[in-house]
């Protein structure tokens, strides 16, 4: 089965927020950025964040791929919760609109997690685990994907608890690919959601590390590079990314000048890190 174009245009919608290219957004909400990695698809994805800068209404994305994404955030209201969603093979923002057979299906969550469908950005399967994150606390995020049948791939998201030392399976959803599929298309970023004006104010900025990717034949790949990109919003101004250790920053909205990486350019990040060994099974 062939992917749907449609579901191409769900993904570039929802990573690189097209929506923002409105003029009349311009000054709602900061520019969302993006690190899309440069490496091959697999079946494992890790990858950690350290959150500098923070404001209510923001997402900080660490494992994100063509059918979805893993990572936290900090609420409207100022609540943080860990996210992670897996998209329809749909177009439409309807999450009631979308037949029954082309759903997202959830197969497992964690008893403490949130879990249903979600739409306005595409549709899907969507799962939270309140978790009241710190600034400047390097927290670890792990996807995996699995063939379930010819046209089906699940993807099992985790959540590293450093209090107890252990990981944390948030939830498994199962959604439509192409035979063969796993993870594809690598990438992070920061946004801001909340998009009332005041927030293109306020910086928000993390430090995305020491991230690898385990190819379908079982090797670890390092994201040495990473391409930087962003949103349409025309605001270059208040948007810079770089290297930092094992891995990279990006920054955005408030007093952020664009300083260190021009948008478009590739980043190699300052030295390759080494690869957790505590991960969960990729099976």
């Amino acid at each position: 089965m062939k992917a749907p174009l449609a579901l191409l245009a769900v993904v570039a919608l929802a990573v690189l927020g097209a929506a923002f290219a409105d003029a009349s957004q311009e000054v709602r909400a900061c520019r969302m950025v993006h690190l899309w990695y440069r490496v091959e698809p697999g079946r494992a994805f890790y990858n950690e964040v350290t959150v500098e800068d923070s404001a209510h209404g923001t997402y900080f994305a660490a494992c994100g791929w063509s059918r979805g994404y893993l990572g936290i955030q900090e609420l409207a209201d100022g609540k943080k919760v860990v996210i992670f969603s897996v998209w329809d093979p749909a177009a439409g923002d309807d999450p009631a609109a979308v037949p029954l057979k082309m759903q997202v299906k959830m197969l497992y969550k964690d008893p403490k997690v949130r879990a249903g469908r979600f739409g306005n950005e595409g549709t899907g399967g969507q799962s939270f685990f309140d978790y009241d994150w710190k600034l400047q606390t390097t927290y670890r995020f792990f996807v995996t994907a699995k063939a379930e049948g010819p046209d089906r791939t699940a993807y099992r998201g985790y959540f590293y608890l450093p209090e107890e030392k252990e990981w944390k399976h948030l939830a498994t959803f199962s959604t439509l690919t192409p035979k063969g599929e796993l993870l594809r298309g690598h990438y992070s970023f920061v946004e801001d959601f909340l998009r009332n004006r005041g927030s293109v104010t306020q910086a928000r900025k993390a430090t995305f590390g020491n991230g690898w990717v385990e190819s379908a034949a079982g090797a670890w790949v390092s994201l040495r590079k990473a391409h930087f990109n962003a949103d349409p919003t025309p605001a270059l101004k208040n948007i810079d990314a770089g290297p930092a250790g094992s891995g990279y920053f990006l920054a955005t909205g408030g007093t952020t000048v664009n300083a260190t990486t021009r948008l478009l350019e590739t980043i190699t990040r300052g030295t390759n890190g080494k690869r957790q060994a505590d991960l969960p099974e990729a099976e």
